[in-house]
């Protein structure tokens, strides 16, 4: 059957002006000229013999007539618009995942397929780096981080304290005299990351007193000062997180026998959004994976 239908161009310049009551606020939405939404508007009125907007003072407003095409037109464009929608693929949304670059180079990249069927309506945008994102205006959805970054308006959570020891490379070992003490590691050439800070903490806690002054690079990060290490270049402190393939493979070998923890990884997110599903599913998975990972990991004595 044909239809015989005034043109929708002139149907769509009609349903804006009367819903937004205004000439001008209609071309606005519709993107062309308030003359041509005029016309459209006259020329419809002919086509149907029937007046549809009276203007005034406060604008245009639909006559009678003019109301019940609009309601029409607007449920037929609805319509319309639902059937367009369902033919085109659901939009893929982003989740962005700002990490601390050790464990995001070295763990949670060879994990990106797993994370990947954990959330598959999104679109995983993982960025190492220590900058801080704004959570609470959007820069990220995730921020994964070693120590909490107090912010108003942020919630955290741990998700693990893995163990750190220190390592190093068996040419390196081999060249040198086995490490049995504290204070004989303290005289190493030690890798660091931005700060010695982190070796001296570690010294501590596992009984070095008092802690000499510390020597050797700052690599800044943690899976560069790892890469240094595997070149035979000194001994760093890592967790089985950053370290597990390198260490069961042999490539790296642990030092002494100690189990100090010196802080955890933490997950945070803006907490207005700390409930949704996909941030709790994200969060589940990254203190289950990290678990598995470290649950054993223990040494047999600690060193004193």
């Amino acid at each position: 059957m044909t239809r015989r239908l005034p043109p929708l161009v002139a149907l769509r310049a009609f349903e804006a002006v009367a819903r937004l009551g205004s000439v001008r606020r209609a071309a606005e939405e519709l993107g062309v000229d308030h003359a041509a939404v005029a016309r459209h508007v006259r020329n419809l009125e002919a086509r149907l013999g029937v007046r549809l907007m009276e203007s005034g003072p406060r604008g245009s407003t639909p006559t009678p007539e003019g109301r019940r095409l609009q309601e029409e037109t607007a449920r037929a464009f609805d319509l319309i618009g639902d059937a367009v929608a369902g033919l085109r693929p659901s939009p893929r949304e982003e989740l962005r995942v700002w990490c601390v670059p050790g464990l995001a180079v070295r763990w949670l990249m060879p994990r990106l397929a797993a994370l990947e069927a954990l959330l598959p309506e999104h679109d995983i945008v993982l960025r190492p780096t220590d900058q801080a994102p704004d959570l609470t205006r959007g820069e990220a959805d995730v921020e994964i981080r070693f120590g909490p970054r107090p912010a108003q308006g942020v919630r955290a959570e741990d998700l693990a304290s893995p163990r750190f020891f220190p390592v190093a490379s068996p040419a390196f070992l081999a060249a040198r005299p086995k490490v049995e003490s504290l204070a004989a590691l303290s005289r190493l050439p030690l890798v660091h990351e931005d700060t010695r800070e982190q070796w001296r903490r570690w010294l501590a806690a596992a009984g070095l007193d008092p802690v000499p002054p510390l020597e050797g690079p700052r690599l800044w990060y943690a899976n560069v000062a790892i890469e240094a290490v595997l070149l035979d270049q000194g001994v760093a402190l890592v967790n089985r997180l950053q370290v597990a393939r390198e260490v069961d493979e042999g490539r790296l070998v642990e030092l002494l026998a100690t189990d100090v923890r010196i802080g955890a990884y933490v997950f945070q997110a803006d907490a207005g959004r700390w409930g949704e599903p996909p941030l709790v599913r994200l969060r589940r998975w990254l203190r289950q994976e990290m678990a598995a990972a470290t649950g054993a990991d223990r040494a047999p004595e600690v060193v004193t």
